[in-house]
């Protein structure tokens, strides 16, 4: 079933300063580095677990590189000056094939965890994926009336693009970097307490150019993520209303519109990219002084120890401890750049995720109903019991909470409005006490100016809101006790927005029931008077047609839409200006498919030509929200009041 925007609500405003909905603007979410670990390690438990230890196994065997540069120097190449290289050679053979184990460990650990977080982060963003569409699915219409559909697409790409690369990249390079620094930092200290005080007043200084330099460079990436999503959903809608663009001549309008938004992404992006580019040289610039010192220390504490003055904790410094100790320093350096370029994209995948998971969290749409729909089959007393196969009639299943017995009432399509107030923001009211009935079979009509209430009476039949006060009875049943899939399994729906999908013409038409047979669709076509202009059509019923029905003329679309309520063959249909979109000659051929297809039908119709209400069994003509007029059209005509003006042309439509 397709939904439209209902007439009655104001559009949005796409200026950027604009005050509306985002799904970028959702509800905080608590935790959202702990919310995620949750989240994947709930898939991927065992994973996890191998590579966090292939991990540590990894950067162990990147910091063992700097003991084995000790030992060569050491016990190598200082000996062999003096014994020679035969007498060393045992000992160099032992350090290289140790060398080349512990190194073939590492290339294996990185392999190991690179290939399983590729299956973990893929696997994690299918199941969020999965997720949004799930709930998405459940979510009332109003949140699609309130938030821009571009910035909802902006969740699926960018803010799981973003927890790719925290899950993926990030994450995995963090712990890694910790790792590392802690074990070089627990062997500068095994080898000499003085150089390591000296390399941890650099790094303190290197933590606080990251901190500095990566919190306003992250700070900037998550305002660009959401400059982002708005400017995508600016031109979402923007695209989908070209031609509207193109007609009023809102190129430049438009233009400045979209520019103002581009402005404000690039604002953001150069300051999220000016401060991680400078965080990159800062960093190298600071590793390169540390080196530098650490050599001239280490000469300065070798001269001290040759020359026989040592002081408290100096300990025996070699020429192959300073040879290690200035490989882990630009080591050491290197990994805390790594990371520190790691914590934009850390920030901007939280973020990221927050928002992915606020969509997942949110509200779906309420349904207390427990009333069901039934295919029954009549007994001899005239009732109706269930059946367990499809059948022509319909019944609703009444469990009674009250003894626990269940009642089975006809389908029949009466519908009565008692009393009705109803707003969307709870402030402004758009109905006030609307009443009306609908006998089963009866053609109801609205008629009233744009914004008079028209649309908003369909959608409280369909329960896509919920009344602020009065009763919905459908059968006698209040439509709140009725299961909302039910309900509106048994309503047909068609809009004046049409919306097809990619597919075939078939594909289209079986939306409306998908176990429909490929008989039923084209009996359902014919119904409509649609299977003229599709069997012209290069293949038929199996041509394949886009979404945005580019290949259709737009009446030949509304054909399309009216067979696939056909197809459903629902008890009740709800016409919203179904033939507003088709010029008059295919108007005079639908309109004999679409007497059929009311036929023995309870219809609602709204509709701005009034020829094509005449023949309704009442008219309502609304104005602001209430019933001003009621009665069949010669009646109407009689009264001569606001519906005799309209249909003469004293008054227009708005």
């Amino acid at each position: 079933m397709t939904v439209a925007r209902t007439r009655n609500q104001q559009p949005r405003d796409l200026r950027p300063d604009a005050d509306q909905p985002d799904p970028h603007d959702l509800p905080h979410i608590e935790h959202p580095a702990r919310r995620l670990l949750a989240y994947v390690f709930h898939y991927y438990p065992w994973q996890l677990i191998v590579v966090a230890v292939s991990i540590v196994i990894a950067s162990v065997a990147s910091t063992v590189a700097s003991i084995f540069m000790q030992r060569v120097v050491d016990e190598v190449i200082t000996p062999g000056l003096s014994t020679g290289l035969d007498a060393v050679m045992p000992t160099l053979v032992r350090i290289i094939t140790a060398m080349g184990v512990v190194y073939a460990l590492g290339v294996l650990t990185n392999f190991l965890y690179s290939r399983i977080m590729a299956v973990v982060t893929q696997g994690s963003l299918k199941h969020m994926r999965d997720d949004m569409f799930d709930r998405m699915q459940s979510l009332p219409i109003k949140y699609f009336d309130t938030h821009a559909h571009g910035a909802i697409m902006s969740t699926y790409t960018n803010d799981t693009d973003a927890v790719r690369q925290l899950i993926g990249q990030s994450v995995p390079t963090l712990i890694q970097s910790a790792l590392t620094l802690a074990a070089m930092l627990a062997m500068m200290l095994y080898y000499s307490l003085w150089l390591t005080i000296l390399v941890l007043v650099v790094a303190a200084i290197m933590v606080g150019a990251t901190r500095n330099l990566g919190g306003n460079s992250s700070r900037y990436m998550v305002a660009q993520q959401q400059s982002l999503a708005t400017e995508e959903g600016f031109v979402e809608e923007i695209m989908g209303g070209q031609k509207v663009v193109q007609v009023f001549n809102h190129e430049e309008a438009a233009k400045a519109d979209f520019d103002a938004l581009n402005r404000q992404l690039f604002a953001d992006s150069e300051k999220a990219n000016q401060y991680g580019n400078i965080l990159g040289p800062v960093m190298g610039n600071l590793g390169n002084l540390l080196y530098v010192l650490i050599a001239m220390v280490g000469g300065l504490l070798i001269q001290l120890q040759v020359t026989n003055i040592g002081f408290a904790g100096m300990g025996t410094i070699t020429v192959g401890i300073i040879v290690s100790y200035l490989t882990m320093v630009r080591q050491l350096s290197q990994t805390i750049n790594q990371a520190s370029q790691q914590v934009a994209l850390i920030a901007m995948g939280l973020a990221g995720a927050g928002r992915v998971f606020a969509l997942i969290d949110e509200q779906p749409e309420q349904d207390g109903g427990y009333v069901g729909l039934v295919d029954a089959v009549e007994t001899a007393d005239g009732g109706v019991q269930p059946a367990d196969h499809k059948t022509d009639v319909w019944a609703w299943r009444h469990p009674h909470q009250a003894d626990g017995t269940v009642t089975y009432t006809r389908l029949r399509g009466e519908i009565v409005m008692k009393h009705v107030d109803f707003s969307y923001d709870g402030v402004k009211e758009v109905l006030h006490d609307v009443s009306l009935w609908a006998e089963p079979g009866q053609k109801i009509a609205f008629v009233g100016a744009t914004g008079a209430g028209k649309t908003t009476i369909t959608n409280l039949i369909n329960r896509f809101y919920d009344i602020d006060d009065g009763k919905i009875r459908y059968d006698g049943i209040n439509i709140n006790k009725i299961a909302k899939a039910d309900l509106r399994r048994s309503l047909g729906v068609v809009l004046q927005d049409v919306r097809l999908f990619t597919g075939t013409v078939m594909d289209n038409i079986r939306y409306g029931r998908l176990d429909a047979t490929d008989e039923e669709c084209i009996e359902a076509a014919k119904l409509a008077n649609a299977d003229g202009f599709i069997r012209r059509l290069p293949h038929g019923y199996q041509t394949v047609i886009s979404g945005d029905s580019s290949s259709l003329s737009q009446g030949q679309a509304q054909l399309l839409s009216i067979a696939r309520a056909a197809v459903a063959d629902p008890p009740v249909m709800i016409l919203d200006e179904a033939t507003s979109s088709i010029d008059t000659r295919t108007e005079a051929l639908v309109q004999a498919g679409m007497d059929n297809l009311m036929r023995g039908r309870t219809v609602f119709v709204i509709a701005h030509r009034l020829s094509t209400v005449r023949n309704s069994d009442a008219i309502m003509v609304l104005d602001h929200g209430r019933i001003i007029e009621r009665g069949s059209h010669e009646q109407l005509i009689e009264q001569r009041g606001t519906y005799y003006q309209l249909y003469t042309g004293a008054f227009e439509l708005e």
